[in-house]
């Protein structure tokens, strides 16, 4: 048992802003010696590291104050997080040579004495690689002793105890952060961002309740997951007994993930490393698992994917149809599909327009719209996704759809419904709040929405396009651009066309 340094509940609060600023400032550190997008894989295991360590002597400290040194050393193996001998933050500040590899030891010992726990077949919470990849920070040309000093020394400044920085504010600060490094790192931020003012209006659409189960099958850094538990909180509901589950190919990404729900207070959460079409982490039997809400922003159109295995899938997601070998998107959706549960189950998923008329899956979305499933379709504004200007759509999706929705699809044009501010894009409340009243009561809205049959869409090749159900002439802006936004978005768009055109080639090469 490592014995707490400091015997004392902890000092002043720290405010959110002061919070954010001194992360960001720490992460600066590195310019000039890792690239931007690596920043992620030594600030956040740096900032999880000293929060544990500050917690676990917060915590110990107030054991001493029950009942004293023997109490508080037996009490300290019953806590969330336990920090073993010799693997404290105050362990590994004390070293001054061989500072990377000292740093792994306690990453490592860490990891180790705290295992996940088996609840119905899954392991729950767990340090088991958390601190994700451990090699740079042994590579001294990478990062040297006096680089990892300094970050050391930065972290020290401030305490993050739970009094000083409460769960909901270091959520915060954790997230801000991520929203930083998607910024500074360019074209790898989607892989592990969404625009979380999207993902606030995909939690009020979906409306998580009390004792609910929660899934993405794409976490990346599971801020769908922490905005779904922050729609609870917002609303004064108990959220704690809410299950929370994810998967995520990236290993460095699904340790950031874990590391963002345990900072935002959740304890109760699977979130696997793996890929989620070639094995699903969440079965039950010859069955995926189903879960009451899902949300998820896959990876678009990817093209390396095992089509063939898919074609066979052996937990039947394939009931729409395999879809073509240049274009994932519809595997993810039927994964989705067939993770909802029969009686709850609902989803919104974040895609690229082109699955709402694509030719060549035109078959399956015949299908999809003939099984009734589709509830609404939302088209968002431009410049929502980093470094992008794409507009997105959210599908959404009910198993079992209320009587008045039966047969029926609510189609929403709410590209205009976006601000943009200091090169930033977002939706404000009354955006959401207009998207929202617009999918609960289904009214036609000149230029807005309009709610149609299925019949009418199946008429129309089971095309999706908004367009086709929704005017949209009326409701164009014109929109002012900076010579720089323009010359980026050029440069976006004709690499766009030109992957376009590689696509059409490989179709008509087979």
């Amino acid at each position: 048992m490592a014995e707490a340094k400091k015997y004392r509940i902890k000092d002043e609060p720290i405010s959110l802003d002061e919070m954010k600023q001194f992360l960001w400032g720490a992460a600066t550190r590195l310019r000039g010696q890792i690239d931007a997008a690596g920043y992620k894989e030594y600030i956040f295991p740096l900032l999880f590291f000293k929060r544990i360590s500050d917690v676990y002597d917060e915590q110990y400290a107030e054991f001493v104050c029950e009942g004293g040194e023997e109490y508080a050393g037996m009490q300290a193996q019953e806590l969330v997080i336990r920090i073993p001998d010799g693997a404290h933050w105050n362990d590994v500040r004390s070293v001054t040579e061989n500072v990377g590899q000292r740093l792994v030891e306690a990453f490592i010992a860490i990891e180790q004495a705290n295992p996940g726990v088996e609840v119905d077949g899954r392991v729950v919470g767990g340090l088991d690689g958390i601190f994700g990849p451990k090699d740079g920070w042994t590579n001294k040309a990478k990062m040297p002793d006096q680089i990892i000093t300094s970050l050391i020394e930065d972290f020290s400044r401030y305490d993050l105890s739970l009094v000083s920085c409460p769960a909901d504010e270091m959520g915060q600060a954790y997230e801000y952060l991520i929203g930083k490094f998607a910024d500074d790192a360019g074209n790898t931020a989607q892989e592990f961002y969404t625009n979380r003012t999207v993902v606030t209006l995909m939690a009020e659409i979906l409306q998580p309740q009390p004792g609910e189960s929660i899934y993405d099958p794409t976490c990346g850094s599971g801020g769908m997951l922490v905005k779904c538990l922050d729609y609870l909180r917002a609303k004064g509901l108990p959220w704690q007994g809410v299950k929370v589950f994810g998967q995520e190919i990236n290993a460095l990404t699904s340790s950031i993930a874990r590391m963002n729900l345990y900072l935002n207070g959740v304890e109760d959460f699977s979130i696997v490393c793996g890929d989620t079409l070639e094995r699903p982490a969440f079965v039950e039997g010859s069955q995926l698992r189903k879960f009451d809400v899902v949300l998820a922003n896959p990876p678009y159109s990817i093209k390396q994917w095992d089509r063939e295995a898919f074609m066979h899938d052996k937990w039947g997601r394939n009931f729409l149809g395999t879809p073509p070998q240049g274009r994932a998107d519809y595997a993810f959706f039927q994964h989705i599909l067939a993770s909802m549960d029969a009686k709850t189950g609902r989803c919104a998923i974040l895609f690229p327009h082109g699955v709402l008329f694509r030719k060549e899956e035109e078959v399956l979305r015949r299908k999809l719209v003939e099984s009734d499933l589709i509830e609404c379709i939302i088209g968002l504004g431009a410049n929502l996704f980093y470094n992008s200007p794409m507009e997105a759509c959210i599908i959404i999706c009910r198993k079992n759809k209320p009587q008045k929705a039966k047969g029926r699809i609510t189609f929403i044009n709410a590209v205009n419904e976006v601000v943009r501010k200091n090169a930033e894009s977002y939706l404000e409340e009354k955006h959401i709040a207009k998207i929202c009243k617009a999918y609960s009561t289904q009214n036609n809205i000149d230029n807005f929405s309009r709610t149609v049959s299925n019949e009418l869409v199946l008429e129309n090749s089971a095309n999706l396009n908004i367009s086709l159900y929704v005017s949209t002439v009326a409701a164009m802006k014109i929109s002012v651009l900076s010579v720089d936004d323009g010359i980026k978005q050029w440069q976006i768009r004709n690499k766009q066309m030109y992957n376009e055109f590689d696509n059409l080639l490989s179709l008509i090469h087979g």
